[in-house]
């Protein structure tokens, strides 16, 4: 097993689907007792938005290029699309047919920037980083002022 400089947890919420909905993220950084919580509310968005949001946020959050990190996720469409394999192909297909490019090509980026493992927890499952998580998304998304997420937005105007 690899030894991971950091563990991401992260995790996305939308109340209604699409509706208002936030991303929560619990950052440590190994053997440094160093720990951060990142959130961030949307007037109008999806669940997997979110979930992918929370990961692209938390990798720009890290500060040096190619540290070996370990991302913890309750979502599937997340961590089976890059643990299988399926974001590599649809970015050769050019994200045909695909929703949320914008995301996936963001994902992508920074997922390059340093050495990731991804793994999946089931959600609500009283597992301490991911339940802390998603009371961030929640209270994030009942904040106001929410943003736009514009992404969204300009997506649904031609679905």
């Amino acid at each position: 097993m690899t030894k991971h400089d950091v563990y991401i947890y992260t995790d996305g919420s939308s109340r209604g689907n699409p509706g208002p909905g936030g991303y929560g993220i619990v950052m440590e950084w190994v053997g440094r007792g160093y720990r951060k919580e990142f959130a961030e509310g949307f007037q109008k968005t999806t669940n997997n938005r979110m979930e992918l949001l929370a990961v692209i946020e938390a990798l720009k959050k890290l500060k040096k290029n190619n540290l070996r990190v370990k991302v913890v996720s309750d979502s599937k469409y997340v961590v089976d699309a890059v643990k299988k394999g399926w974001v590599f192909n649809w970015e050769r297909k050019g994200f045909k047919d695909r929703k949320n490019p914008d995301l996936w090509k963001d994902l992508l980026k920074e997922f390059r920037r340093h050495q990731v493992d991804f793994e999946w927890i089931k959600g609500h499952n009283n597992h301490p980083q991911n339940e802390r998580c998603d009371q961030l998304a929640v209270e994030a998304s009942k904040k106001t002022p929410l943003r736009r997420d514009e992404g969204y937005e300009s997506q649904s105007l031609f679905e």
